[in-house]
C-alpha cells in the first residue's frame, strides 16, 4: 500500500479542491452555516452536480460510472470534502445498494436501477431493522408469501414492520430484507427485495429523536405486492447480498478526514481558550493527554481505513477489518 503523495496525486488534489470551490451550492453552504435542517433536494443537489462530473460513485467499478481512482485519491476526496465541509452523498444507494446490484443482480437490474443511483434520480432507504430484530438481524419476521397475481404474474406479497428507518420520508425506493421460508434456520430464509416505497399498502411513519428531529421512522407493510424481478439473487440467500452490504456500509463509516478536521477546530480552541490556572486550555497537561489520546485512536483508524481502501482496489473487496471502523 503504496501512500506516498505523487505529483499526479498533488495534481488531483488542487482539481478536487478547485472543484468544489467553484461548483458547490451556494444556497447549501448558507442552510449549512445558518443551521438549518436540509431536505430531499438539498442532499440531491451535491448528488447531481458530482454525477455530472463523473465523481459520485468512486467505488464502483469502471463499467458502471466508476472513477478507478486509487486508494490515495480516494482518501484525498474525502480530504478536500471535509477541508470543504461539504455535505456527503447519501449511502443507501451509492455505497451500499449498489455494490449488491452490480455484484449479485442480472443485467436487468443493473441496467434499471444503477443509473438512478449514480446521477442522484433515486433516493433509497434501507429496510434492515425490525422492533425485535437489530443487532440480531436473522431474527426478522417482516414475511413474504409468493403469490400469482390476477394478471399471470408472479409476486411476493409483505407484510410486516421496518424501524429506524433512516430519511424513509423521502425514500423512492428500499431495499427490505425479508423472510421467504419460515421453516429454515434463520440465515437460510431470508430473500432481498426491492420495493417501490409509492406501492399500495406502504405507510412510513415518523420517529421524533430526543432533540426532536426527524431522521428516523418506523414503516409498516400490509399486504405490499412485490414483482418477484425485484428480488436480488436467489430465494431464500438474501443473506449473501447482506452480509455484502454490510460490509460496503461499514467501509465508508470512519469518517477519518471529517474527524481530523473537527480535532484541528479543538485543538484552535484549546489554544485560546483558558483553563482554570488561567493558562490556554491546551498548555494543561490532562487536557493535553486527552487530546494525544484521541489523535492516535484516530491515526489507528485511519490506517485501518486505508487498508481497507486498498483491499479494495486490488479487487479483494471490503475485507473483516471494515467490522471495526
Amino acid at each position: 500500500m503504496d501512500l506516498d503523495f505523487s505529483p499526479e496525486d498533488a495534481a488531483f488534489r488542487q482539481e478536487a479542491r478547485t472543484f468544489i470551490a467553484e461548483n458547490y451550492p451556494k444556497a447549501l453552504r448558507e442552510k449549512q452555516e445558518r443551521g438549518e435542517d436540509l431536505g430531499k433536494e438539498d442532499f440531491l443537489s451535491w448528488h447531481r452536480i458530482l454525477a455530472s462530473k463523473g465523481w459520485s460513485a468512486p467505488s464502483w467499478p469502471k463499467e458502471f460510472g466508476g472513477t478507478e481512482w486509487t486508494p490515495t485519491q480516494k482518501y484525498i476526496w474525502s480530504e478536500e470534502q471535509a477541508r470543504a465541509d461539504t455535505i456527503g452523498i447519501l449511502p443507501f444507494g451509492v455505497a451500499m445498494l449498489a455494490p449488491v446490484i452490480y455484484t449479485f443482480g442480472t443485467q436487468e437490474q443493473k441496467e434499471k436501477f444503477l443509473p438512478g443511483i449514480r446521477d442522484g434520480k433515486v433516493w433509497w432507504c434501507q429496510g434492515y431493522s425490525e422492533p425485535g430484530a437489530g443487532s440480531d438481524l436473522a431474527s426478522l419476521k417482516c414475511k413474504a408469501e409468493r403469490i400469482t397475481g390476477d394478471d399471470g404474474k408472479e409476486y411476493y406479497l409483505v407484510n410486516g414492520q421496518k424501524t429506524w428507518t433512516t430519511l424513509g420520508q423521502h425514500a423512492d425506493w428500499g431495499f427490505f430484507l425479508v423472510r421467504t421460508d419460515p421453516n429454515s434456520k434463520p440465515q437460510a430464509g431470508i430473500s432481498f427485495l426491492l420495493i417501490d416505497m409509492t406501492s399500495p399498502g406502504i405507510e412510513v411513519r415518523r420517529i421524533t429523536t430526543l432533540e426532536g428531529g426527524h431522521e428516523v421512522n418506523d414503516v409498516f407493510l400490509d399486504n405490499v405486492k412485490v414483482p418477484v424481478e425485484n428480488r436480488i439473487f436467489h430465494e431464500n440467500q438474501g443473506w449473501t447480498c447482506a452480509k455484502a452490504l454490510l460490509a460496503h456500509e461499514r467501509s465508508g463509516i470512519a469518517g477519518v478526514a471529517r474527524s481530523k478536521r473537527g480535532l484541528e477546530r479543538v485543538r484552535e480552541i484549546a489554544s485560546t481558550e483558558l483553563s482554570d490556572t488561567g493558562g490556554p486550555l491546551l498548555a494543561d497537561p490532562f487536557f493535553k493527554r486527552k487530546v494525544a489520546e484521541l489523535e492516535i485512536d484516530l491515526t489507528a483508524l485511519e490506517f485501518t481505513e486505508l487498508r481497507t481502501l486498498a483491499g479494495e482496489h486490488s479487487g479483494k473487496g471490503p475485507g473483516l477489518e471494515t467490522s471495526i471502523l
